[in-house]
């Protein structure tokens, strides 16, 4: 949702910063790896229980995620190669965090409430390959309610405001689902509407003429050669 609405604006923002650490010799690739390590960091510290420290990380963390893709575009490197490790990327963040949050929890409240953060992780794993899936298929599955950047802020409102931590991941449980939903029924009505047949070229045309042109004159040599 704020992808949709803010990253526009924000790219365009970020725009003058990527050219300067472009020219200081910054890679978008290493920037990317910086985030991952630190999101790394930062579920070492909330599964230890350094919740303020696992928070301070959370946010330092998405800043090498934010200028990655201004980097690469001042470079003049973005492409495929690097949106693709970018998504990674942020599904290996993803899954350190909330393993964080898994630790943290399963040593203070139990094993089960340590479910918790891995069904949100799996709910966003969902949503993330719904998008990656009808993008292949030549549809869009973009927005929702509970993207990447709303799932990261709640997380860190968890971690500022201890107490309320696991109303956070139940609320962010119960948005990223809805969000799975929203994807899934967006990407159904796309996939069940009436696609136009294409008209055949002319070349198109010629070809099976030829072809056809060429069975009947094969059938014909075959049928002599008998006799």
């Amino acid at each position: 949702m704020l992808d949709g609405r803010w990253k526009t604006s924000i790219e365009r923002g970020l725009r003058p910063v990527g050219v300067n650490l472009r020219r200081a010799g910054v890679n978008a690739d290493v920037l990317t790896a910086v985030g991952v390590t630190m999101s790394a960091a930062s579920g070492v510290a909330i599964a230890t229980g350094h919740l303020s420290l696992g928070l301070l990380l959370l946010v330092l963390t998405g800043l090498p995620d934010a200028l990655d893709g201004a980097v690469a575009k001042a470079a003049g490197t973005a492409g495929p190669r690097g949106a693709f490790f970018d998504s990674v990327a942020d599904r290996v963040s993803d899954t350190f965090l909330l393993l964080g949050v898994a630790w943290y929890l399963a040593d203070t409240s139990g094993a089960h409430l340590a479910l918790l953060p891995m069904a949100v992780l799996g709910a966003s794993l969902i949503i993330s390959y719904e998008r990656a899936k009808a993008e292949a298929l030549g549809f869009s599955a973009k927005g929702g309610i509970m993207e990447r950047a709303e799932r990261i802020i709640l997380l860190g409102l968890g971690l500022l405001f201890q107490s309320l931590l696991l109303v956070v991941l139940w609320v962010m449980l119960a948005l990223t689902v809805l969000t799975a939903v929203q994807r899934f029924v967006k990407v159904w009505r796309q996939a069940s509407m009436e696609r136009p047949v294409v008209a055949p070229t002319r070349r198109a045309s010629r070809r099976r003429a030829a072809r056809s042109t060429s069975t009947v004159w094969r059938q014909n040599l075959q049928s002599r050669r008998r006799r």
